[in-house]
């Protein structure tokens, strides 16, 4: 399979931000590692008609592939703008597909159908297919239950039709999976994983966040909550162009370490925290593959963190060499960046204790995470002294980070009287819409500000 798109091929640099001291004693070194992709371009921002970077022409294969799932149960038409936003926004999607990209647009209730091409296979965007799939979208009605599992079936199977290296779905929902076993979704993410990546939506209150948070997940995609509908068509453009602008599949993130030493977690920290340790995969003596998606012109920061053997004064090691590898046509893999992590050990107390403000600053930023999701869980629980610890905490880690989009959120939930010490107190009431929005967008971080 090939894994780079027609599209320019973005360049890779792996930057490791550490400090490499350890004390005598000292096992356990950290390193954020920052992964930037550049000269990719970003396609999907082109006007429809302007030639094409992809050098696409008509009669040729497509190069990538995308599917649009559309929640069209019941309760889309409460209200009835809900259904009709969701169709200007997948009008609105479709017309930012770009020339020689594969598509398709599902309906997705209680069973999944195609409503375009709706041939079983996926159509080549052009003028005319953009107008004849806007032309269906225009005739969805809202009627029936919601079975996501079915959907994402639906989509793979589609994708799987095209051999294209970048394949990609969009997925909105307002509502529970209610209409499947859960274990169904387990089952459908778990074949899907890998195979394509997925960006998911919720419209409304009515749809459960773990259950996008976990599609989004599984599938290395975003998720987000459309609290305004009049929103929601600049969302799902600006989607699709992420999307257009994708120019190189399953890069891995692969981390080798001397005999010796293990990994403790490897978690991608920015733009979203996304633990990927147990996603790990081997492939040869000391090394293992890390998932990261489909690239294009972007920049993500992952923390590493290495468990190495006990050494003396004055000793050094290489504790872990991390390489960005892309798949090849003919089953091997390519290294496109490389950095190393290194141990030294040392008596110098000033220098094995500072550390290092990358680290400083994501570790931060997990716990963050880790405090709202806990916070608001203990708010549903009703365990309030509980509740206003985690997000007392939560608070003050977003003030001392400069994590301003987060401390918004917060102060929606709890009244803030001291940010700098964290203390909070719960508020009496909370609109759904509020409490969603912090609890979706909670893993969003803030990169380290430059001095």
């Amino acid at each position: 399979m090939a894994v780079f798109s027609k599209s320019t091929v973005p360049q890779f640099a792996v930057d490791i931000h550490q400090n490499e001291y350890l004390p005598e004693s000292g096992r356990e070194v950290n390193a954020i590692v920052t992964v930037t992709a550049t000269g990719g371009g970003t396609l999907g921002g082109q006007p429809l008609g302007t030639p094409s970077p992809s050098s696409w022409t008509p009669g040729t294969a497509p190069d990538a592939a995308v599917v649009v799932m559309v929640d069209c149960s019941g309760s889309m038409n409460n209200p009835p703008a809900k259904m009709q936003n969701a169709r200007d926004a997948t009008a609105a999607a479709i017309d930012t597909i770009r020339d020689g990209v594969a598509f398709a647009v599902i309906a997705g209730t209680h069973k999944a159908r195609e409503v375009y091409p709706a041939d079983g296979r996926l159509a080549v965007a052009d003028a005319a297919t953009r107008h004849q799939a806007k032309q269906a979208v225009h005739n969805l009605i809202a009627d029936g239950g919601t079975a996501i599992g079915s959907w994402l079936w639906l989509a793979d199977e589609l994708l799987a039709t095209a051999d294209v290296p970048i394949r990609h779905g969009i997925l909105l929902t307002d509502g529970r999976n209610e209409h499947e076993e859960p274990g169904a979704l387990r089952a459908v993410l778990a074949t899907c994983a890998g195979r394509f990546t997925c960006d998911t939506r919720g419209v409304g209150t009515d749809w459960e966040v773990k259950e996008l948070t976990d599609i989004a997940s599984a599938l290395l995609g975003s998720v987000d909550i459309v609290a305004d509908l009049s929103g929601l068509a600049d969302d799902f453009r600006q989607m699709m162009e992420r999307a257009m602008g994708k120019g190189v599949a399953d890069v891995a993130l692969r981390v080798w370490t001397p005999e010796g030493s293990e990994i403790k977690w490897v978690k991608q920290v920015a733009p979203t925290v996304e633990d990927l340790t147990l996603r790990r995969a081997e492939t040869g003596p000391r090394a293992g593959d890390y998932p990261t998606g489909s690239w294009g012109d972007e920049s993500r920061d992952y923390h590493v963190c290495v468990r190495v053997p006990r050494s003396e004064v004055g000793e050094e090691m290489l504790a872990a060499r991390i390489s960005l590898v892309v798949p090849q046509p003919d089953g091997t893999t390519q290294t496109v960046a490389q950095g190393l992590v290194r141990a030294c050990w040392t008596d110098d107390m000033a220098a094995s204790t500072h550390i290092n403000p990358q680290v400083a600053h994501y570790t931060g930023q997990a716990e963050l995470a880790q405090a709202i999701q806990e916070g608001l869980e203990a708010r549903k629980q009703g365990d309030f002294d509980s509740a206003t610890a985690k997000l007392g905490r939560a608070v003050q880690l977003a003030s001392t980070s400069g994590n301003d989009d987060t401390a918004k959120l917060l102060a929606k939930v709890v009244d803030v009287v001291d940010a700098v010490n964290g203390t909070v107190r719960l508020k009496a009431k909370v609109a759904g819409v509020d409490e969603m929005t912090l609890e979706t967008r909670s893993t969003k971080t803030v990169r380290v500000k430059k001095k």
